[in-house]
């Protein structure tokens, strides 16, 4: 019997150096090497979020790159923008709170109450999931059931990419190659949080799909959880 899904297909899709990089150092806006992005490989971007029901950032990433999350260079409507954000700690001018397209934050019961008004208040969904962090695979499921998301994307940084994938939340990785090299032992990477003692415990993917997209490479995997297969 097959069994009924209850969260939303999830695709991880991000920038990336060659040496796996997201950004040039810590605390640094990943706008700055996206700005190094082929034309073609924005119009990719954009396509993939139209194409979304949803498309999920951490809070970190929010308060450093203070990014719209809208479709814009295509014809095409805005997905739901889902910011899990345990502390409600989005700053309530944040771009991704205004009314370009709907946005839902998740906070945890530790939330302040103040901070968690302050969010309602500029027209915005708050859920709480979890006690204090937001419980990642009920926020799945609550996506799922309440507002009917069945695709998401996820443009996070590395602390939301590894939860994700720690969870067996994330269906697919599509990442755009960026000719560079960074360094910097403290550099965001596409996935932080691992601290993994053996290859038992290596997340495998399996390519399916790569091809230049104007001058960027874009690689495409599914995911492959051990305890899954």
């Amino acid at each position: 019997m097959t069994a009924i899904p209850t969260r939303p297909h999830v695709l991880m899709m991000s920038e990336i150096t060659v040496d796996g990089k997201l950004t040039l150092k810590r605390g640094a806006s990943s706008k700055i090497l996206m700005q190094h992005m082929a034309p073609e490989t924005e119009v990719l971007l954009h396509k993939t979020r139209a194409e979304c029901d949803a498309i999920m950032v951490g809070s970190r990433t929010i308060a450093i790159d203070n990014s719209y999350l809208t479709v814009r260079l295509i014809e095409g409507k805005s997905p739901l923008r889902v910011i899990p954000s345990g502390m409600a700690t989005i700053s309530p001018d944040a771009n991704v709170l205004n009314r370009d397209a709907p946005t839902l934050v998740a906070v945890s019961e530790a939330a302040p109450e103040e901070r968690v008004a302050a969010i309602r208040a500029k027209g915005v969904d708050v859920v709480v999931c979890g006690k204090e962090h937001v419980d990642l695979p009920a926020l799945m499921q609550v996506l799922y059931e309440d507002y009917g998301v069945r695709k998401m994307m996820i443009e996070g940084g590395p602390t939301l990419n590894w939860h994700m994938l720690r969870h067996a939340l994330v269906d697919e990785i599509r990442l755009i190659h960026l000719p560079f090299i960074v360094g910097g032992e403290d550099t965001p990477s596409l996935v932080g949080g691992m601290h993994i003692e053996s290859e038992d415990e290596m997340i495998r993917l399996d390519l399916q799909k790569y091809y230049m997209c104007g001058t960027n490479l874009v690689t495409e995997y599914t995911v492959r959880y051990r305890n899954h297969e």
